[in-house]
């Protein structure tokens, strides 16, 4: 007698299939799980057992053996419990194994019988979905699923709801796909670029990092406004595309973040602190979870006091910077995790953080301020698009709105026009790179006079100068503008402020 379930692993970001064959044999009592299960996977012999008696079916006092396959792919967590439960049965001949077919299940059981909530659903509905079947699951998942259902999904909150559809003396509900949601009302409760008093320039470059998606170091003494800044880029983002959005609740779901419904494709913010881990940052562990630069996929990783972070831990950032994702290898698996995100970092210039103030003088010595600055190696400096200081502001500045200070929803309409023109050309100002870099951002010649000058003076990279090209084809994007002008070159190197300082040497105010 042999009954077969569908069901789903998770691996990364993804479900891979696997299929759970119960086959029941004559001899001594004995329950076997083969397939490269892991500690969680064994120990649903006993889970199913007791569910099975507590929920008034039949435990076969048979020899059960039961594959999981492929045998190659490692199995963890409860998941395989409900179709574990499920192919006992139809081997037994307690539910009808011809029911099974249409369906596959993941479900982790309790003692008695009920379902309990899992990480990692809205993978497995979307691979079930591509395969031509449906997807069961746990009650608790059904909000989580419905974000991806089309009415292939269907949830229960016990083994006995689920026998009961199967055998068709009940029928359970397709979970309703999630309601279209308003992006207008979830980024109004998003804080407000308006609050921001002046600070026009690091207001007009965080305008350009969020048409573009470049990346963004903000410096400047305490208390000035970096992190207000930053925390005002969600706001000004456009809403994430319906495909953008699945693909970030799918790295939240495997992390087994809470997917909210109502805000779902606003672009994800994350902010670790200062004494986050390299493994906290970009993911880990012995079975591999995703970090904070898979979990602020398609959004914003804000980093503030950056020098604080340990070196080894910024320098894993360089290369899932580049490539936007991450890979883990461990010996039994290598899991890939999406990490396309836009870094906003925030400093002080200096230990004491007075550098440059106009009032309050600097304790550092040039030694001091040299030390602290190199925390933030040169090849992790270039990937910042822009470089910005912000500066202390005058108190009637603070007291009283600006002509300028424009409110987020008035800076986010300029920043969709902009983005649609470059989904004209194929992609996101930030990637371009190579043969689309170089026809994007075509100059004349007194354009290319004026960047190799600026090369030559200041000891750009080419990473750099492609990261200043990048910045000022968004310029000229805001602007409507079809070819970058010198105007936007000279813009776009004015962002470039730690450059500057770097080349002209560090000078200690007081």
């Amino acid at each position: 007698m042999l009954a077969i379930v569908h069901t789903r692993a998770s691996l990364g970001v993804s479900a891979p299939a696997v299929t759970v064959e119960v086959h029941l044999s004559g001899g001594l009592p004995a329950l076997s799980i083969v397939g490269l299960p892991e500690t969680g996977v064994r120990e649903s012999r006993e889970r199913v057992r007791s569910a099975l008696l507590n929920a008034g079916f039949e435990f076969p006092a048979r020899r059960i053996t039961i594959n999981l396959a492929p045998a190659d792919l490692p199995k963890e967590g409860g998941r395989f419990d409900l179709p574990i439960a499920l192919g006992i049965l139809a081997a037994s001949g307690q539910i009808p194994p011809d029911s099974l077919r249409a369906y596959e299940f993941v479900g982790e059981l309790s003692l008695d019988g009920a379902l309990r909530p899992l990480k990692g659903v809205l993978p497995a509905v979307l691979a079930a979905r591509a395969e031509g079947r449906g997807l069961l699951v746990p009650q608790a998942n059904a909000e989580e699923a419905a974000l991806a259902s089309r009415g292939d999904v269907l949830s229960a909150s016990h083994l006995l709801a689920v026998t009961e559809h199967l055998c068709g003396r009940a029928t359970l509900v397709p979970v309703a796909a999630a309601s279209p949601e308003s992006f207008s009302k979830a980024v109004a409760e998003l804080p407000d670029l308006a609050d921001v008093r002046g600070q026009a320039v690091p207001r007009r470059a965080l305008e350009v990092a969020a048409a573009g998606g470049h990346n963004l170091l903000l410096f400047g003494p305490p208390g000035t406004g970096k992190s207000m800044l930053a925390s005002r880029l969600p706001g000004i983002l456009p809403p994430l595309s319906d495909e953008a959005a699945l693909e970030v609740a799918s790295i939240h779901s495997v992390a087994g973040q809470p997917v909210r419904e109502g805000r779902w494709r606003e672009p994800p913010f994350r902010a670790p602190h200062h004494t986050a881990s390299a493994v906290a940052l970009v993911g880990g562990g012995g079975s591999p979870r995703p970090g904070e630069i898979s979990l602020a996929h398609r959004g914003v990783l804000f980093l503030d006091e950056l020098p604080e972070f340990e070196r080894r831990v910024l320098e894993v950032l360089r290369e899932p910077m580049e490539s936007g994702e991450i890979v883990i290898s461990r010996a039994a698996r290598q899991v890939r995790f999406p990490a396309r995100f836009q870094v906003i970092g925030a400093m002080n210039p200096c230990p004491c953080g007075y550098l440059g103030h106009p009032t309050v003088p600097c304790q550092c010595t040039p030694a001091q301020v040299t030390r602290y600055r190199a925390r933030i190696s040169g090849p992790l400096l270039d990937r910042f698009d822009l470089h910005v200081e912000v500066p202390v502001q005058a108190g009637d500045v603070l007291m009283h709105p600006g002509a300028g200070d424009e409110c987020s929803a008035e800076v986010r309409g300029r920043v969709e026009r902009a983005r649609a023109r470059q989904q004209a050309r194929g992609r996101l100002n930030a990637v371009l790179s190579g043969r689309a870099l170089t026809q994007a951002c075509a100059l004349d010649r007194a354009g290319e006079r004026l960047l190799t000058g600026a090369m030559e003076r200041l000891g750009l990279s080419a990473r750099a100068l492609h990261r200043i090209l990048r910045v000022a084809r968004t310029l000229a994007d805001l602007e409507g503008a079809s070819s970058v002008t010198q105007a936007h070159l000279v813009e776009a190197l004015g962002y470039r402020q730690l450059d500057r300082q770097t080349g002209a040497g560090v000078r200690v105010s007081s």
